[in-house]
């Protein structure tokens, strides 16, 4: 077996470094710019960051230009990593947080697009570091957008095959130079949207600082909100509100499909089956809440100390109804974890549907977490294609996406991924409980963490935070959303004896 290609992965992490010190130091001017004290920090920790980069592409000069599979497993598990330790030095050196487990824990919160927040003030935080907390959503969207475009196929993970030849990128048996025009091209998207969003949420009425914040958020399917209510905050604006729902569902769409769509493709969108089985599914189970919430969970008549966010009906009750129904949904659905309402508290039946929505995901290839609509439609199609094959054992009936037929070893990988990641929610919610958290808050926070959703259940509601998670169940929870936000494969394999075994260093 070949010797791993140590030098070229120390040269990504020394890429990755310069990057993140560059984005510090963006991070660094708005601190400037609104005079809250944090800017020398955060510049510092951008230097330190910097410093460490180059010193890692200065060691390992003269490296060979070639990245295999086990290099790229590496690369993307520690890529993450590394990016979550040096971004949790502008907390620290700010001491906005000073416990170096809550900094981490904010940081890959933020880099996974979980959106958990450990911050009790959040409005309190210098506005340069609640910038920061924004840009660690906003670079790892991006980073997601590339990895699940143009790597993970490459690397078999998780059935991102499906999509590969969808994709305007690279075939599956060596890199090519079209990665980096997929990579340009998506991100122009990604920015596009960005800043769309943040005009119109400016327009509708939020000062510059949050309609960009909340614009980046949002892109990412990130969470973090300016806020302390989150975007509850702007519920007597009902326009913000579905201007922020238009761009979650965008942002939990395919990157490629929007491409197409720039590109006049209209067709290749609407017979995407991945996308019709996302917008109705997002449409019914919207409408479904919408009504339960209007005809049975009598919003106005629960008392404020159990409803501990204001829900001014400025357009009517069923109108309010609708739009906190179809912006939860669409929150959870596509793992942004922005916040309207707790909607822990709308009937046990509603509860019930949201902890079920955490095993959605949006569509793959988007900024979204979770197992992804495409391998609940594929491991769906095999199911009912089983009772066929019964009746015919000896009839070769193979599954069909999108009018073409997947690969059995596809539809295995699928159904290993779905296998283990419930696997792992059990197991994540089983540790949870032996750190002494109540069964629903370990279940909520297993099933939060793991699919990168953000709010949970029990004492992880949408109004409280995961600050009350002891210091070993913050860093459970943060293995449990790299677990999620690398589609599992990419991390687990590390952990194996096999990967390892037979490498000469």
């Amino acid at each position: 077996m070949n010797k791993l290609n140590i030098k070229i992965i120390f040269q990504m992490m020394g890429f990755l470094l310069i990057f993140n010190g560059l984005f510090m130091f963006v991070s660094s001017a708005i601190s400037w710019i609104y005079k809250d004290g944090a800017s020398q920090g955060i510049f510092f920790a951008g230097t330190l960051t910097i410093i460490i980069g180059l010193l890692f592409r200065f060691v390992t000069k003269g490296f060979k230009k070639e990245i295999k599979k086990r290099e790229g497993y590496i690369v993307v598990t520690l890529g993450w990593i590394f990016m979550s330790l040096s971004g949790s030095l502008p907390y620290l050196f700010t001491e906005s947080i000073p416990s170096f487990t809550n900094a981490f824990f904010e940081t890959i919160s933020g880099y996974t697009t979980t959106g958990a927040s450990i911050l009790e003030d959040i409005e309190s935080m210098p506005k340069g570091i609640l910038f920061w907390r924004s840009t660690t959503h906003w670079i790892g969207g991006m980073g997601i957008i590339v990895l699940t475009i143009a790597v993970l196929p490459l690397l078999g993970i998780g059935g991102m095959q499906l999509f590969a030849a969808e994709a305007p990128g690279p075939s599956a048996d060596k890199l090519h130079p079209r990665i980096t025009d997929t990579a340009k091209r998506l991100w122009y998207i990604y920015f596009g949207f960005t800043i769309t969003e943040a005009v119109l949420l400016k327009l509708a009425g939020m000062s510059v600082f949050d309609a960009v914040n909340h614009a980046m958020s949002t892109l990412s399917t990130g969470g973090f909100s300016t806020k302390n209510a989150s975007v509850a905050y702007w519920n007597d604006q009902p326009a913000i509100q579905y201007i922020i729902i238009i761009f979650m569902f965008l942002a939990g769409t395919n990157f490629v499909l929007s491409y197409y769509a720039f590109k006049g493709k209209i067709s290749k969108v609407l017979h995407d089956e991945e996308f019709k089985t996302y917008f109705f599914n997002i449409l019914g189970i919207s409408l479904i809440v919408g009504l339960v919430i209007y005809f049975k969970a009598n919003v106005s008549q629960i008392p404020s100390e159990i409803q501990l966010i204001a829900h001014p009906m400025v357009l009517g009750e069923f109108e309010s109804s609708l739009r906190h129904g179809l912006f939860q949904v669409a929150s959870v659905i596509t793992t942004t974890g922005f916040v309207t309402a707790d909607f822990t508290i709308w009937t046990p039946f509603l509860t019930l549907i949201f902890f079920f929505l955490m095993f959605f995901g949006a569509s793959a290839g988007s900024t979204a977490g979770g197992v992804k609509f495409v391998r609940h439609i594929i491991m769906i199609k095999n199911g009912f294609l089983e009772f066929k094959r019964s009746i015919h054992p000896s009839a070769i009936i193979p599954v069909r996406y999108n009018n073409r037929t997947v690969q059995q070893d596809i539809v295995f990988n699928i159904i290993a991924f779905f296998i283990l990641y419930l696997l792992v929610f059990a197991v994540g919610a089983l540790v949870f409980g032996l750190l002494g958290l109540d069964y629903v808050t370990s279940l909520g926070g297993s099933a939060s963490s793991l699919g990168n959703v953000g709010p949970a259940f029990g004492k992880l509601s949408p109004v409280n935070n995961f600050n009350s998670l002891p210091i070993l169940g913050k860093w459970w929870s943060s293995f449990l959303m790299l677990l999620g936000r690398l589609e599992l494969f990419t991390v687990m394999i590390l952990l194996t004896p096999y990967f390892w075994k037979s490498n000469k260093f």
